[in-house]
């Protein structure tokens, strides 16, 4: 139960407070063999994030859907608008010229969700952060690691 609660207070350190009531109840951890620290986070058998060495988390889109119920969590989201999504939902980087709006609390180094329509469609880590991505107009923004492959999305919409 200790490691539920080094858990929710991360989520709040990273993304606000008041962001972890949004994660499950029902979780399964794994921890490392070599370490003994929290590796991955599990929902019925779905990746929810994995603790990074930093201790940062990498969020997965699965994992930042259910936390896009928190108003606070959307400060460290960006919008992205419709010539890019095809792109981005196969995994692309976000371009800066792209970004239609981004939250507040994006720093450089950041795990940041990508949302259309407030769907999040990727998640990755911020090159630059919020205020660059608005005044910008070149560059990458988003460096994508895992994303939502086209057709997935379309289904659920």
């Amino acid at each position: 139960m200790d490691q539920v609660l080094k858990l929710k207070h991360t989520i709040d350190a990273l993304f606000g407070n008041g962001v972890s009531k949004y994660l499950p109840k029902e979780i399964e951890i794994t921890f490392s063999k070599k370490t003994g620290r929290i590796k991955e986070v599990y929902h019925n058998a779905r990746l929810l994030c994995t603790l990074r060495i930093d201790g940062g988390l990498a969020i997965t889109p699965y994992f930042a859907q259910m936390l896009m119920k928190s108003k606070k969590f959307h400060q460290n989201c960006i919008e992205i608008d419709e010539d890019s999504k095809p792109f981005v939902q196969d995994g692309k980087s976000v371009f800066c010229k792209h970004v239609v709006l981004a939250g507040k609390n994006i720093m450089i180094g950041a795990d940041v969700p990508v949302l259309y329509k407030d769907k999040v469609i990727a998640v990755g880590r911020a090159v630059v952060n919020s205020e660059m991505m608005m005044t910008l107009k070149r560059g990458v923004a988003i460096k994508v690691r895992d994303s939502l492959k086209s057709g997935l999305e379309e289904k659920t919409a």
